[in-house]
């Protein structure tokens, strides 16, 4: 069985946040959150990374991160270009983002034939969720079925007070098996509770402090690649001729569809970890006084790479 491989999530261009945030300092020394993930992922077993990045960021993204980070471990990139969809369709008058998670992870498809866990380079997601994701990726492969995994966390500890975020909310059966997972793109924080909302804030949907949700860190097999490739068509199809200008591919809906399809199940892994984000500017001082007492603690090194 093939070493498993870490993806990361790095062509957004931090819309929100105001900045390239990829690359803005949280730790003592000027560390980035995806110093902490790369450390970790390396600890946990990790040998080589693959950074999808945008061909917008790449000169300063290699600079900042991946020429530093390559003499750790192994580094490939990838490109997400909106542009990169089958021949028979156009992209939008209009439209300027790209097409989604899964659209991003298909970019990796010439680089990777080995098991492969996907992250975001925005999250930090701690120690023990590398682990016992490399653990399963490395101990489990495709049968008559394809075998998943993800890492799972309490909503409430993955939302912030400055804005909303998106969250895929995860149903599970008693044998932590994913049963469904459901994008929200639009979720808040309220005196009251959290809630959702998918039509423009008219409404609002309460949901649990303790609801599980996906923060993108998933275990996959090739087998993804290839079902993901298969689904873009018919996803670009409806996308165009109902949402041309927004209409995202998520990996969730390719799960969903293959747990339907009863073509895969999903482990749902547990994790100890705290799950930090910086989505919006304000959110940094959370981040940075974490990782301070996680240092202090001595879970990481004051000056993480020496």
């Amino acid at each position: 069985m093939k070493k498993p491989v870490l993806v990361v999530m790095a062509a957004g261009l931090g819309s929100r946040y105001g900045g390239l945030k990829q690359i803005d300092p949280i730790g003592n020394h000027s560390q980035l959150i995806i110093d902490y993930s790369i450390y970790d992922a390396k600890a946990a077993g990790f040998e080589t990374v693959v950074f999808i990045i945008s061909r917008k960021i790449e000169d300063v993204f290699k600079e900042a991160i991946g020429n530093r980070l390559s003499k750790y471990i192994n580094v490939k990139y990838a490109f997400q270009e909106i542009e990169n969809i089958p021949k028979e369709f156009s992209v939008p008058e209009g439209r300027v983002k790209p097409w989604g998670t899964c659209h991003a992870v298909l970019s990796v498809m010439d680089l990777i034939d080995s098991p492969f866990a996907v992250i975001n380079a925005d999250d930090f997601y701690g120690k023990q969720s590398f682990k016992v994701i490399y653990d399963y990726l490395a101990s489990h492969d495709d049968d008559s079925i394809y075998h998943y995994s993800m890492v799972s966390y309490l909503l409430k500890n993955t939302v912030t007070e400055n804005g909303h975020v998106a969250r895929g909310i995860c149903t599970c059966d008693e044998n932590r098996k994913l049963v469904t997972v459901t994008e929200r793109t639009h979720i808040e924080t309220f005196s009251d509770g959290i809630k959702f909302t998918e039509d423009d804030g008219k409404t609002w949907t309460p949901l649990e402090d303790n609801t599980l949700v996906s923060m993108n860190l998933w275990g996959f097999t090739p087998s993804f690649l290839k079902e993901a490739k298969a689904g873009f068509p018919e996803f670009l199809k409806n996308a165009i001729a109902n949402n041309p200008l927004k209409g995202e591919y998520f990996l969730p809906s390719v799960v969903n569809r293959l747990l339907e399809e009863k073509k895969a199940d999903v482990t749902v892994l547990e994790s100890p970890d705290k799950w930090y984000g910086v989505t919006y500017a304000a959110d940094k001082e959370k981040v940075v006084n974490a990782v301070a007492k996680m240092t202090a603690k001595g879970m990481y090194p004051d000056k993480l790479w020496e």
